[in-house]
């Protein structure tokens, strides 16, 4: 069987070719072929949400000259650093993030641009700019390619049903009819497959819960691991097509850290790995490498920093609290889900299972160490994507730079649940991670030069965030609150919808 036979993504389909091998010319084959009339172009700017410019076909001309020369933007209107006085950016078409629009009432098809500035010159301050700057000094210093995926959690809100309730906070992995939203969550994964989103599975999660009027579930859409941009990308996009498809069911989507007081809050955890030459560098003779040990040190290092990227709104730190499956301490550990930084299962020594259960299978001998992950679990749904993964890989970067990685790896493994009671001595040893928005500036800022290394992150850029950050003036905002749920409300609502 041809592999593009069964490929979800339209264009890969037909033209029988990865995306990432799109030209100008692939494009526009497929438009001319599958009729489509309206192209338009994508980005992000500076509020974390997906753009549109959107162009009716006109002739071939016009069609050519879109893909030829991209088009002009007003940069003062996307950026807050962009003055009006000299605002004007260049929007250019990459190929190969080309899907076909799932929701346009014409033949339309998408495509993301980057910036670019008068000088035709990438525009150094672009989020996606700063990502695709950190991987590749990430390869540059280090020989290695870098993948990510993420865990996108979010929160469904619709009309209550009184059919088959769901246990409050009990909805992991439940199935119809005590799940509503399962086909909407379904629907959601078919077309961002069809964008071209690599998805490693769906399922709902622990949150569920139900008002007079209304019921709240929790669901989750994993990952496959990609190249660390497209990772970012297809987290985006997905993001994009949950609110439409919501939108079209008459429902609600939510990808805020705290819904409601005292039930479980939406994260967005990242996995990474690095590979060389194709090979996974995190599993070395059955155990956990060296590498991997730098990586989580250097993640570690730098985590109270990352939640500027990862943590962006007030509402991320009443999720960052001890027993709402939300990390607080800086650690790590093997598949402990009290830690910041887990190493999830990862098949080795286990890879004969499905021949053991099935006694119909021959067996086979299958490497299955690329599977293999690290985890971090304090971003959440406030992200702005591209500067978290960014983030990442600075850090990761820096762990390879330090000489004391692996003793810093070996001094914050942890083997216990440190919410429990009797951890309290070891879990009060270790860093917290920042509890406002406006202690992470603060981590931010003292962490800066290992972000602004390379000239990958512009000082503007750090200063910029800080100043956000610190405008939520929320320092010690969560003692402020507690107990008052009214007030905690009055919060989740404001940015229930912020990226």
């Amino acid at each position: 069987m041809d592999d593009f036979e069964i490929h979800s993504h339209k264009i890969e389909k037909y033209l029988k070719k990865n995306k990432n091998e799109f030209t100008r010319e692939d494009i526009i084959k497929y438009i001319v072929d599958n009729k489509v009339e309206m192209v338009n172009f994508r980005y992000v700017a500076e509020d974390g949400k997906l753009k549109m410019l959107s162009f009716i076909i006109n002739s071939l001309e016009h069609l050519e000259s879109i893909f030829e020369s991209g088009e002009r933007v007003d940069g003062s209107s996307l950026f807050s650093f962009i003055e009006a006085g000299s605002s004007d950016l260049y929007a250019i078409p990459r190929f190969k993030s080309a899907f076909v629009n799932p929701f346009a009432e014409i033949p339309t098809i998408d495509v993301l641009c980057s910036f670019y500035n008068a000088e035709g010159k990438p525009l150094e301050s672009a989020p996606e700019y700063i990502l695709k700057k950190a991987y590749e000094k990430f390869i540059k210093h280090t020989g290695l390619s870098f993948k990510a995926l993420g865990e996108l959690e979010f929160y469904v809100i619709g009309p209550k049903k009184n059919q088959f309730p769901s246990d409050d906070q009990k909805g992991y992995h439940s199935s119809s009819p005590f799940i509503k939203w399962t086909d909407f969550r379904i629907h959601a994964m078919k077309l961002i497959a069809e964008c071209g989103g690599k998805i490693k599975y769906g399922h709902s999660e622990v949150g569920n819960f139900s008002t007079e009027t209304q019921t709240f579930e929790q669901h989750e859409i994993e990952f496959l691991p990609v190249d660390v941009e497209d990772a970012a990308e297809q987290i985006i996009i997905s993001k994009w097509i949950l609110r439409m498809l919501a939108f079209k069911y008459g429902i609600e989507v939510s990808f805020s850290p705290k819904i409601t007081v005292g039930k479980a809050g939406s994260g967005m955890h990242i996995h990474v790995l690095a590979e060389k030459n194709g090979k996974n560098i995190l599993i070395e003779n059955n155990k956990l490498s060296n590498d991997a040990k730098k990586i989580i040190a250097g993640i570690l290092d730098l985590a109270p920093a990352i939640t500027a990227f990862g943590n962006s709104v007030p509402t991320s730190y009443l999720r960052l609290v001890p027993h709402q499956e939300a990390p607080t301490r800086i650690c790590w550990g093997d598949r402990n889900r009290s830690v910041l930084m887990r190493v999830p299962l990862g098949w080795i020594g286990a890879s004969n299972m499905v021949n053991d259960l099935n006694n119909t299978e021959t067996q086979i001998e299958k490497d299955f160490t690329s599977k293999q992950t690290v985890e971090l679990r304090s971003p959440d749904g406030s992200a702005d994507v591209y500067l978290l993964l960014a983030g990442i890989v600075m850090a990761a970067l820096h762990g390879f730079e330090m000489h004391n990685a692996i003793e810093l790896a070996k001094r914050l493994y942890v083997d216990i649940n440190i919410f429990k009671e009797d951890a309290k001595e070891k879990a009060n040893a270790l860093e917290h991670l920042p509890a406002s928005c406006w202690q992470s500036a603060e981590k931010l800022n003292e962490k800066r030069k290992f972000f602004e290394k390379y000239d990958v992150f512009p000082s503007g850029t750090i200063d910029n965030l800080i100043k956000y950050l610190k405008s939520f003036d929320d320092l010690g905002l969560s003692e402020k609150l507690y107990g008052n749920n009214a007030e905690i409300q009055n919060l989740v609502e404001k940015y229930f919808h912020w990226k």
